[in-house]
C-alpha cells in the first residue's frame, strides 16, 4: 500500500512538470486561460476594479453657534461637538438633550456664515467690545434674558444684516482681516483637520456665502478640497460692505482666485431656492443687475456642479404648479415667501426656483449662449443651525435651538411677518447626501462632487445606483453587482450621452436597495426633460419599476397606491408592503435624437410617518389640522444628460 501511494504522487508529479497549462495555473495563471473561463478582466470580481464601489454618507450645510443667526437662536455647539455626534458619538444639544445619530455619517462640511463670524459667541457671553457699542449691548441682553426677549434680539440682528445696517464699528471688528475674524477662521480650519481621518471620517473645510438681498435667499455652500493649511492663506468671502459682495460673479471670482493662490480646489452649492423669489435660476437679468451673458453661464457652470434639492426650509425638486401632471410634485412644499416674508410668492417666481425647471431652462440657455449653467448635480444637507446633523423623522432636533424636541414646536413658527407665518410643522426633516468615491478622504469625496456622481435623500440611506447608455438590456440586472456592467456599457449619474447610434434610443439601468432599518419602496420613476425643435421645453415622468406586482399602463405610470401600514397611534409602520429592492432597465419610448434631454432617478419609498406624528405620540402634542402627520421619502439622482 505504501509503494502504491508513492507511486502515485511521483505520476502526480510526473504530470505536472509535462502539462504546461496546470503548471501555468500552480503560480501565474495565463490570463488568456483565465478569460475563457471568467468574462471579467479577472476571476476576483473586486480585483483590478477601477469605478467607485463605495457609497459615502454626509452633507454639507450645517451651522454652529459661530453663525450669527445660529448662536443668537440659543446654538452654543461648536465645531467640535458637531463632528463628534456625525461621526456617530452621543452629545447633548444646546438645550441639553441627549443625542446620537443611528449611524454615523462618513464625512461632513460645517458652512458657517462667512458674515461675522464669532459675533453670536461674543453677544452669548457679553464682550466687552460688544457691550461697548449700544446696538450690540442691545443683543446681548436680549439674550441674557432669555425666551421672547432673546428671540426678538435675534430677528433684529438678522433685519439689520439683511437691510446691511449693523454698526460699522462691529462689521469692521467681524470682518475678514481683523484679528477677530482671523481667529475664528483659524481655529475652524485647525479643527477640521484636527478630526479629518483618511479612511474613516472626513471633515471638508466650508463656509456659507449669505447674499440675501432684500430676503431673497440666494446663498452658496463653498467646499474647499484642501487641508487648514491651504484654507488659512485665504479668508472666506462676505457680502455686507465694504469688503463683501452680494454678486455671485464676485464670488465665481474668489474661487478662481483661491485656486490660483493656494493650488487647491474648491465649488459651490447653491442653496435650496424656494426662498429666492425667482432669483436662484435668473434666465435674462440676474438680481445683481448683471446679464445672463456668455460670462455668466460659463463660470456658473464651471463653479456650480451641484444643487441643494431637499433641506429642512422644504423640498426643492418641483412644485405641482410646474409639473401638473406629476401626482407626488407636492412634496413638502413652502412657498409662502421669500426667506424673512417680507414678500410673498407670486406664480411667475416658481419657475425660476426648482431644480426640475431650472435643468430643462438650463438647455434653453445652452441652445443660446452655448453653455449649460444648470447642468448640476442633486444634493441634499439639513441647513441644521443647531450643531446637529439629523435628518431622520424620529430623531429631528429642529431647524434652530429655540424648536429642539418638546411639546410646543409644532406650532412655534420659524417665521413670522405682517404677511404671515412659516409654521414650525411645515419645516422637513431633511436631508443627507450619498456620494459614490474611491474611498473616505476630502479629495475622493470631493472628485466625486466635481463629477456629479451624487444623489440627495430626505433622510434614508437607500442605495441607489443610475447608469445611462445604448445597449444595457434585462440580462444586466441578473448579477447581484450590476455597476461592473453599468461602467463597462455606459455612463453612471451626472455623466453625458454624447451619441445616438442610428437614432437607436437610450437605455438606463438603475437599481435601488432600501434604507437597512428603513422602509420598503414603492417604486423607481425616471424623469425626462427635453428641449423641442421650437425651443420650448418639456417633461414627462415614467414609473420604471414598482412594487407588490403592480402593472405599468401603456402610458408609463402606474395609477395604483402602493398602500399604507402606518400605525397612527404609535407612530410605525411595518414593511409588509413594498419592496426591499428594485430594479429596472428602461428605453425612452419617446425619444428623438435630434433633441436634447435630460434624465434623473426618483425612488419613493412607502407611507411613512413625518416628524410631527413623532412628537404628537412621545409628547402629546397638539397639532393643528393643517399639519401633515405622513408622506413618502425619496431620493433624487444626479441627471444624465444626452446632447445630439
Amino acid at each position: 500500500m505504501r509503494l502504491r501511494g508513492i507511486a502515485c504522487l511521483v505520476a502526480l508529479i510526473v504530470l505536472a512538470l509535462v502539462t504546461p497549462t496546470l503548471a501555468q495555473d500552480i503560480g501565474h495563471p495565463d490570463p488568456e486561460v483565465i478569460k475563457g473561463l471568467y468574462p471579467g478582466k479577472t476571476y476576483s470580481p473586486y480585483a483590478q476594479r477601477a469605478f467607485p464601489s463605495n457609497v459615502y454618507w454626509g452633507e454639507t450645510h450645517l451651522h454652529t453657534g459661530l453663525s450669527l443667526d445660529a448662536g443668537l437662536f440659543g446654538c452654543i455647539l461648536d465645531h467640535e461637538d458637531a463632528y463628534r455626534l456625525a461621526r456617530g458619538e452621543e452629545i447633548k444639544s444646546s438645550t441639553g438633550l441627549p443625542v446620537k445619530l443611528s449611524r454615523p455619517l462618513d464625512w461632513v462640511v460645517i458652512t458657517d456664515h462667512s458674515d461675522m463670524m464669532g459675533i453670536a459667541t461674543d453677544i452669548q457671553r457679553g464682550a466687552p467690545n460688544i457691550m461697548a457699542i449700544p446696538k450690540g449691548k442691545e443683543w446681548a441682553e436680549g439674550f441674557q434674558e432669555g425666551g421672547e426677549a432673546a428671540g426678538k434680539a435675534a430677528f433684529d440682528l438678522i433685519t439689520h444684516f439683511s437691510q446691511m445696517t449693523i454698526p460699522e464699528e462691529l462689521v469692521e471688528q467681524y470682518s475678514p482681516g481683523s484679528s477677530i475674524y482671523n481667529s475664528v477662521w483659524d481655529r475652524i480650519t485647525k479643527t477640521a483637520d484636527q478630526f479629518n481621518d483618511p479612511g474613516r471620517f472626513s471633515a471638508l473645510i466650508g463656509f456659507e456665502w449669505t447674499s440675501v438681498p432684500k430676503g431673497f435667499n440666494l446663498h452658496r455652500n463653498v467646499i474647499l478640497r484642501d487641508d487648514g493649511a491651504k484654507a488659512r492663506m485665504v479668508v472666506p468671502l462676505t457680502t455686507q460692505p465694504p469688503l463683501g459682495t452680494q454678486d455671485p460673479l464676485d464670488l465665481y471670482q474668489w474661487l478662481e482666485d483661491y485656486e490660483t493662490k493656494t493650488g487647491g480646489q474648491a465649488l459651490a452649492i447653491a442653496h435650496n431656492g424656494n426662498l429666492s423669489n425667482g432669483w436662484m435660476f435668473p434666465m435674462e437679468e440676474t438680481y445683481a443687475g448683471g446679464k445672463v451673458d456668455q460670462n455668466y453661464v460659463e463660470q456658473r457652470a464651471r463653479w456650480e456642479p451641484l444643487y441643494e434639492v431637499t433641506q429642512i426650509k422644504g423640498d426643492g425638486e418641483t412644485h405641482p404648479a410646474l409639473s401638473t401632471t406629476d401626482e407626488f410634485a407636492d412634496y413638502e412644499t413652502l412657498d409662502k415667501g421669500n426667506l424673512d416674508l417680507t414678500e410673498l410668492k407670486k406664480p411667475e417666481m416658481l419657475q425660476r426656483e426648482y431644480a426640475r425647471e431650472a435643468l430643462k431652462n438650463g438647455l434653453v440657455l445652452e441652445e443660446q449662449l452655448g453653455t449649460n449653467p444648470y447642468k448640476f448635480g442633486l444634493v441634499g444637507a439639513t441647513d441644521s443651525h443647531t450643531g446637529l446633523t439629523t435628518a431622520e423623522e424620529e430623531n429631528f432636533f429642529g431647524k434652530s435651538t429655540s424648536v429642539e424636541p418638546s411639546a410646543t414646536r409644532v406650532t412655534h413658527p420659524f417665521i413670522a411677518s405682517e404677511l404671515g407665518a412659516i409654521e414650525g410643522y411645515e419645516l422637513s426633516a431633511s436631508g443627507y447626501q450619498a456620494v459614490f468615491a474611491m474611498e473616505n478622504t476630502r479629495e475622493a469625496i470631493f472628485d466625486a462632487m466635481e463629477r456629479k456622481e451624487t444623489y440627495a435623500t430626505t433622510g434614508p440611506r437607500m442605495r441607489v445606483r443610475f447608469f445611462g447608455g445604448w445597449d444595457f438590456t434585462d440580462n444586466d440586472l441578473r448579477s447581484r453587482a450590476p455597476a461592473f456592467i453599468g461602467y463597462e456599457k455606459g455612463v453612471p449619474m451626472g455623466g453625458d450621452l454624447s451619441r445616438a447610434s442610428s437614432g437607436e434610443a437610450p437605455t438606463f439601468m438603475i437599481f435601488a436597495l432600501r434604507d437597512p432599518i428603513g422602509a420598503n419602496l414603492d417604486r423607481i420613476q425616471i424623469v425626462k426633460g427635453w428641449l423641442d425643435k421650437g425651443g420650448k421645453t418639456h417633461e414627462r415622468v415614467y414609473d420604471v419599476a414598482v412594487s407588490d406586482g403592480r402593472k405599468i399602463g401603456a402610458d408609463g405610470r402606474c395609477k395604483t397606491p402602493v398602500g399604507n401600514t402606518i400605525d397612527m397611534e404609535a407612530a410605525t409602520w411595518t414593511n409588509t408592503i413594498g419592496a426591499s429592492e428594485l430594479a429596472a432597465v428602461w428605453t425612452d419610448p419617446d425619444f428623438d435624437p435630434k433633441q436634447k434631454a435630460l434624465y434623473y432617478a426618483r425612488i419613493l419609498e412607502i407611507p411613512t410617518p413625518r416628524w410631527v406624528l413623532y412628537d404628537k405620540v412621545r409628547f402629546g402634542a397638539e397639532l393643528p389640522k393643517e399639519a401633515k402627520l405622513i408622506h413618502q421619502e425619496r431620493a433624487y439622482t444626479s441627471p444624465i444628460w444626452y446632447t445630439p
